[in-house]
């Protein structure tokens, strides 16, 4: 399965900046602009990785989503076939 986290260390590498650090800042309720003059980072690309973070936790959840309906359907077929009910 999938890791539970969103892998922060490639979105670092990736944009070249701190992305603890922004979301931290997110998680505080600085604004986007805010951030941008915190840490001198361009507010565009600022919202470049804001949208792979977000697109991040989509997949999680989806795929948290998917293996959860998954184990539902395998446990209703199995109730469904149990000659023994």
């Amino acid at each position: 399965m999938q890791s539970e986290r969103i892998d922060e260390k490639s979105l670092c590498k990736k944009y070249r900046t701190n992305v603890p650090r922004l979301i931290r800042g997110w998680k505080r309720g600085l604004s986007d602009m805010e951030i941008a003059q915190e840490t001198g980072i361009d507010p565009i690309k600022l919202q470049h990785i804001k949208a792979d973070i977000e697109m991040a936790h989509r997949r999680l959840r989806q795929t948290r989503k998917n293996s959860s309906l998954a184990d539902q359907a395998l446990r209703q077929r199995h109730i469904f076939f149990n000659p023994f009910t």
